[in-house]
């Protein structure tokens, strides 16, 4: 169900509040290269965080209000409470206005909690977020600030391929010569032998590294900025080894709930090949090195 869109954040509060609020003090908040952040304490006493961009890219923000939507309807793991988003074409504005959460420290637990409740979340009903098919989403979406293609299939292999490693190499198609297509090709061809279909589809967060978790003020894990989609589990797991592996505590306690297919290590790397080809497209040739070897490697 969607959330109220407003054409300002000071209407959006005053709304949701039901009185009239103003904005005491602002204050910026970093580590996002997509969206401008900032804490806003009102004069209620309640602190909101608000992301904020242009106009042009509101639907960033629809994609992530459906995303939190999506997770926190699983019951399964904690995520941000969204109170409101909006635009403002005369503005040039776009905003999402979500509860601030407090962050806390990790409790003796935390490695085992997170992988219980991932497993959980893995394991929730899909149907509702795919309409006519197993692997999908409902609506598309963004991968940072890429666009993500979810139209449903009926196969995780086809769909794995056509909405996730076929735009990338179109993409990126500028970095390849005729030797390295040849080599894509190739590889392409081999997927359906290299990677699995799962027992049953799994709703995903489709950015989990260690950048898009929190710690919560009881010292749980939060979720936040979610790329979803229903595909296999182990997509995700994947991607927490990506950019600096969780701790093995928490990979043991996800199998306990779901257990990791035999053959997860081999699979893995054609998992983040989506991830390094989409930072390819956004950050550059830095990452061509690590998207070609992953090719030959399975060729």
């Amino acid at each position: 169900m969607s959330l109220p869109i407003f054409t300002s954040i000071e209407e959006g509060l005053n709304a949701i509040f039901r009185k009239e609020v103003s904005i005491v003090s602002k204050s910026y908040v970093g580590g996002g290269d997509i969206n401008d952040s900032s804490l806003l304490k009102l004069s209620n006493g309640e602190v909101v965080f608000v992301k904020a961009n242009s106009y042009r890219n509101r639907d960033f923000f629809r994609a992530e209000e459906s995303g939190i939507e999506a997770l926190a309807s699983t019951k399964a793991i904690a995520v941000p409470e969204i109170l409101f988003r909006g635009a403002d074409e005369a503005d040039n504005s776009s905003f999402l206005c979500m509860r601030y959460i407090r962050q806390g420290s990790h409790t003796e637990d935390f490695w085992e909690d997170f992988g219980h409740k991932l497993a959980r979340m893995h394991l929730a009903e899909t149907k509702r977020f795919t309409g006519n098919g197993n692997f999908g989403f409902n609506s598309d979406n963004y991968i940072g600030a890429t666009s993500q293609i979810n139209t449903p299939e009926s196969s995780w292999v086809n769909f794995f391929c056509k909405c996730r490693l076929e735009p990338q190499f179109k993409m990126a198609d500028n970095y390849f010569n005729s030797e390295i297509k040849s080599n894509i090709e190739r590889f392409l061809d081999k997927i359906s032998s290299l990677i699995v279909e799962p027992d049953v589809p799994s709703l995903l967060h489709g950015d989990l590294w260690s950048g898009n978790y929190m710690v919560g003020n009881v010292g749980h894990a939060v979720l936040i900025d979610p790329a979803v989609y229903v595909g296999h589990a182990e997509a995700d797991l994947a991607m927490t080894e990506l950019f600096g592996r969780f701790p093995q505590r928490f990979y043991d306690a996800y199998s306990e709930v779901n257990k990791i297919e035999a053959g997860y290590k081999e699979r893995r790397d054609i998992y983040n090949l989506y991830h390094l080809l989409n930072h390819l497209n956004l950050f550059g040739i830095i990452y061509l090195d690590g998207v070609l070897g992953i090719i030959n490697k399975y060729i």
